[in-house]
């Protein structure tokens, strides 16, 4: 089982599932299963990870901005201008909102992310940026890329507050 808090747009600071919440969890199910007389083999309690699935609009809307990984229904075809091959369905970028305001988009760029170290040349022009445009109806799966920064012990991607 997964467990999850409520997100609501207007909130402040998102509240994260822990240990103890899911420690909190497991302890009252096992109460309530043993007073129900339900015989259970395993109890598994856990949040959705940094790998979390994106199935709702709502979920789409929280993690606008964060990089995912989308797998389609069927191919594209000739998306990004043809810049994509025909049979392609899985795809990692930036998500957001299409232009058109009706449905997603995820964008990313085919240039190789620089080494630890390497210094990027200023002077060469960057990889161009390609978006694929898609509505909940055309996904087989919705993650978050699990990237993770080790150095700020947080999720890539997640801004500090005030910075």
């Amino acid at each position: 089982m997964t467990i999850d808090f409520p997100w609501e747009p207007a909130q402040g600071e998102e509240k994260l599932v822990n240990v103890e919440d899911c420690e909190r969890v497991t302890r009252q199910l096992q109460y309530t299963l043993e007073v129900e007389e339900v015989d259970y083999k395993r109890l598994e309690v856990s949040s959705p990870g940094i790998d979390r699935p994106l199935r709702s609009e709502k979920d789409f809307e929280r993690y606008a901005g964060e990089v995912v990984d989308i797998t389609l229904k069927a191919p594209m075809g000739a998306a990004a201008a043809g810049q994509v091959a025909a049979n392609r369905r899985k795809f990692r970028g930036s998500l957001e909102r299409a232009p058109d305001g009706k449905g997603w988009q995820v964008t990313w760029s085919d240039a190789p992310e620089p080494k630890p170290g390497q210094k990027v040349s200023k002077k060469k022009e960057p990889a161009p940026l390609q978006a694929l445009g898609f509505t909940l109806d055309e996904l087989k799966e919705a993650r978050l890329a699990p990237i993770v920064d080790f150095k700020g012990r947080r999720r890539a991607g997640v801004q500090e507050q005030g910075k």
